[in-house]
């Protein structure tokens, strides 16, 4: 685990390097899906402390743990960001735990997260998932769509709109994908100047995403390897 972080951690300084950015505006948010408490732990303790994860109910439960054993500064200093597409009627238990909401993309979806952080008392950092390709069947908001959904987020009590997050189709050329999203990027922070993060890429096209500008990277199968098997 230390010698696959400390290689993502190389390539992720590299592609800044011929990219010309610096390194310390990307944030690495560590996939974690199917993987134990124990393992978030130990990433915890080699200095990660952005998480990333798509099953709700996994994720209620494992970071209900670590958050225990870290206890204190620790529990704080910790941001978890859920990634995966999500059901409106699971959006108030997300919101109670979940720090970031990376898969925001329909309005029913704002209305319901922003009840729950209300019923939690407690604001929610949110992105809006844009579809690349237009296939909405796979989460993500047309890029035609985007700004009225924006609004709806800037609307919300306690919905803070941080940016926008897409996965490049597959088979796409991931250059092409990530140069589309910058462009619907700069338009989303042009009307809403604090929604700066572009979260795009992943273990296989992380560079692509840094050459278009990409904030955060969601890396899990470099760093932890396959999943493991459910059986």
């Amino acid at each position: 685990m230390r010698a696959a972080l400390s290689a993502v951690r190389d390539r992720i300084a590299r592609g800044c390097e011929l990219a010309g950015r610096d390194p310390g505006e990307v944030t690495l948010v560590v996939v974690t899906k199917y993987f134990p408490a124990a393992d978030v732990l130990a990433l915890h303790e080699l200095g990660v402390r952005d998480f990333g994860e798509n099953r709700d109910q996994e994720a209620g439960e494992k970071f209900a743990e670590v958050r225990r054993a870290l206890g204190g500064t620790g529990a704080d200093a910790l941001t978890l960001h859920f990634i995966g597409q999500l059901q409106t009627n699971k959006a108030s238990h997300v919101a109670a735990y979940a720090d970031v909401v990376q898969s925001v993309d329909r309005v029913k979806l704002v209305r319901a997260l922003d009840k729950g952080a209300h019923q939690a008392d407690r604001r929610l950092e949110v992105l809006l998932q844009v579809s690349l390709d237009g296939d909405t069947s796979r989460g993500g908001v047309t890029a035609e769509q985007v700004d009225d959904l924006a609004d709806a987020v800037a609307g919300a009590r306690l919905l803070t709109l941080r940016g926008v997050m897409a996965v490049a189709p597959l088979g796409a050329d991931p250059d092409a994908a990530f140069a589309r999203l910058r462009e619907v990027a700069d338009g989303i922070r042009a009307r809403h100047p604090g929604a700066g993060w572009v979260s795009a890429g992943m273990s296989g096209d992380l560079e692509a995403a840094l050459r278009h500008g990409a904030t955060h990277l969601r890396v899990g199968t470099a760093i932890l390897g396959s999943r493991p098997s459910l059986l």
